[in-house]
Order: C-alpha cells, then sequence, then structure tokens
C-alpha cells in the first residue's frame, strides 16, 4: 500500500468517449508499466469537436466504471468537464500528477487545435496548474488500424514518464501544456521533434438537405461517413419548415513552414508542441492598434457627424 502511495497520479481524459480504443490503448500501456496510479475521467459518449466547451445549464452525471487497474468514471459532460470534475477530488481521493488527454482518433495540427475536446482536456488541466498532454493519431483509413492506438500508446509512454520525472523534482515549467501527434505510420516514426503550432486548416462546408436522413455524420478524424447524422439527434427537437444543413470536408490549407507540427507529422515525426491557453496577436498587430485606437479616441462620434 505505500509502494502505491509513493507512485505517480495519472488522470486520463478524451473526446472519443470512455469506450474509445485510442482512450483504452492508453490506459492498458500506462497500467501495464506498473508505475502508476490511473485515474480515468472521460466522456460517456463521443465529445469531438467540442472544443473547450463546457456545461452550466444542468448538472452532469458521473458513473463508475470498471476499467483493470484503474478507477473508472464515464461522465455525461464535454472533455473540459471531465478534466476538471476529475481534478475536484469530489470523484478520486487524490488530485492528480498529470493529465494526459487521448489518444485522439485523427491528428490535432495547425488551426484544427481550437476545435479540438482532445486538446481542451489538456488545456483546462493547464487551467488548474495541473501538468498535462493532448495526444491524438493520424488515423488515415484504410491504412490505419486498431493496434495502432497500442503502437502509438507505447511510444508516447516516453515521454510520460520523463514528463513525471520533471513534476517530482519541479522541474517542469508552468507556462505550457503539450500537444503530440503520432503519424500515422507509427510503427516507422522518425522520432520525437520539438515543433511550433502550424496554420494548417481543414475547410468545411455546407450542403443543403431536404431531411435529416440524407446528412452523414463527421467522424472525430474529420472525414465524412456513411452513419446517419440523424443518428444521434433528437429529430422531435427539429421543428417542421426547417431549413436542413450537413457539414461536409472540402479540403484543406497547408502550412509550409518547416517547423509546424502538420508538416513535420506528415514526415513522419512524433511531433511535440507547447501550447499556452490562448496565443498572443503578433508584434505587428499590437503595434498597429496601438496607433489605430489612439485615432478612434481622438474622432468625434458617428452620432455627432
Amino acid at each position: 500500500m505505500a509502494e502505491e502511495s509513493n507512485r505517480s497520479t495519472i488522470m486520463i481524459t478524451n473526446d472519443d468517449g470512455i469506450d474509445a480504443p485510442g482512450l483504452r490503448a492508453l490506459v492498458n500501456s500506462l497500467v501495464a508499466t506498473n508505475l502508476y496510479n490511473i485515474q480515468v475521467c472521460a466522456p460517456d459518449s463521443e465529445k469531438s469537436a467540442v472544443s473547450h466547451s463546457i456545461t452550466w445549464l444542468h448538472p452532469i452525471a458521473a458513473k463508475n466504471v470498471h476499467i483493470d487497474g484503474t478507477t473508472a468514471y464515464a461522465v455525461s459532460g464535454t472533455p473540459a468537464d471531465c478534466t476538471s470534475l476529475g481534478l475536484s477530488k469530489l470523484l478520486f481521493p487524490t488530485v492528480a500528477d498529470l493529465v494526459v488527454s487521448g489518444i485522439n482518433m485523427g491528428n490535432n495540427c495547425g488551426y484544427h487545435i481550437v476545435y479540438s475536446g482532445t486538446v481542451a482536456g489538456a488545456r483546462e488541466a493547464f487551467f488548474y496548474d495541473i501538468p498535462s498532454i493532448s495526444i491524438s493519431y493520424d488515423w488515415v483509413k484504410e491504412k490505419s488500424n486498431l493496434h495502432d492506438f497500442t503502437l502509438a500508446a507505447q511510444a508516447c509512454v516516453p515521454i510520460i514518464s520523463a514528463l513525471l520525472v520533471d513534476i517530482k523534482n519541479q522541474r517542469y515549467p508552468q507556462k505550457c501544456f503539450l500537444n503530440i501527434d503520432v503519424p500515422c505510420n507509427v510503427a516507422n516514426h522518425k522520432g520525437y521533434k520539438l515543433t511550433k503550432q502550424g496554420k494548417g486548416f481543414i475547410n468545411m462546408g455546407w450542403k443543403q438537405i431536404a431531411s435529416a436522413t440524407e446528412g452523414r455524420k463527421m467522424s472525430s478524424d474529420m472525414t465524412n461517413v456513411d452513419k446517419p447524422a440523424h443518428a444521434d439527434i433528437n429529430m422531435s427537437s427539429i421543428s417542421p419548415g426547417s431549413l436542413l444543413f450537413s457539414r461536409e470536408v472540402r479540403g484543406s490549407q497547408l502550412d509550409h513552414d518547416d517547423n509546424n507540427d502538420h508538416k513535420s507529422l506528415q514526415e513522419g515525426y512524433i511531433t511535440v508542441t507547447p501550447l499556452a491557453a490562448i496565443s498572443q496577436a503578433g508584434e505587428d498587430c499590437q503595434n498597429y492598434f496601438k496607433d489605430w485606437l489612439q485615432n478612434v479616441s481622438e474622432c468625434p462620434s458617428s452620432s455627432a457627424l
């Protein structure tokens, strides 16, 4: 019992849901080390692309579930809800030393980070001054398979272990959290590479449809799948006469900076990108609006013209 109390504690969350293969592979890989206390606090269903939304207007439910080697709860809220509830000491007796969110099905690079529930799970821990990591695997249809999640987890265990050593020795920098992306061909990855968040963006458009049965669900890897979108929504909430629209992917805009996350990921590296809660506007924008705002304050208001 004393040995267990001296172990570091890791809390795991995600946005694909508590039954997702990425989360289970991560849990199994960490449990197999027999080095850590593992807590799991994850959404009870898929919550992909919910960004950093939180539940505010109604209560959420948490149900104890069995996952070997862990204490685990399935929560009816968002990834950010799961992290904050898991760190509240209302579910677990101790606050985790490290929060790991993932492993997501699909990469989280560039501007896509803003939409990501996986990244939000780690960012929420950052708000509470708890070290955290988000992990995503670059799932590619017809190339990837479920065993790749295990390989991705195993490839990230050294990073997790090294971070916990730094946390224990109080060397971990408190001004950032880490976003990790694992390449599709994880079995032959080129190693770890420190990168910067790029400006890559997935172009998503809208298509008007005649009925909800025409819509196709957007999967967690940001591609359209054949599963009808209406399977996940309450059809009674759609009033007669409403116009119906379905999202669809229309390509992507790539960032060709040599050191950005997406380009390095496609080259086969496991990308490690430090992030902060918010990004500051560039110095050129600060300078522009400094003069601009001064001019605004000196102009007469439009109502006086």
